[in-house]
């Protein structure tokens, strides 16, 4: 993760961060983290949809652009640009793009399987 560290101040140098493609439709750009939390954008395509998982990270999930659904234990919402939603530790869940997509993921702790 390339960062600048000052004292109590980590910068991300967010054009050198390393882009992945953990599936088809979906990118990932681990942004900055430490032990206890982790900010993540995910660029998603039209018309991806992830599997539905669990995890015991708490996510906040803030819609940058585009337009998602996501489902928490069977509750399903609608979130566009501005909207935010938690899923709670343990949560079963699942998303889908209905148009082309980017979101800002904090999970806490840090997802170690993503780093």
């Amino acid at each position: 993760m390339p960062l600048s560290q000052k004292a109590n101040l980590t910068v991300p140098d967010v054009p050198a961060v390393p882009l992945t493609t953990p599936e088809p439709g979906l990118q990932r750009q681990i942004l900055v983290y430490t032990p206890a939390m982790m900010l993540v954008r995910h660029t998603m395509q039209k018309g991806w949809q992830g599997a539905a998982h669990a995890h015991p990270h708490e996510q906040l999930v803030y819609i940058i652009s585009g337009c998602i659904t996501a489902t928490v234990e069977g509750k399903t919402i609608q979130a566009g640009e501005g909207d935010s939603f938690i899923v709670g530790s343990n949560a079963m869940h699942q998303a889908s793009a209905l148009e082309n997509s980017v979101v800002l993921d904090v999970f806490t702790p840090a997802r170690e399987d993503y780093i």
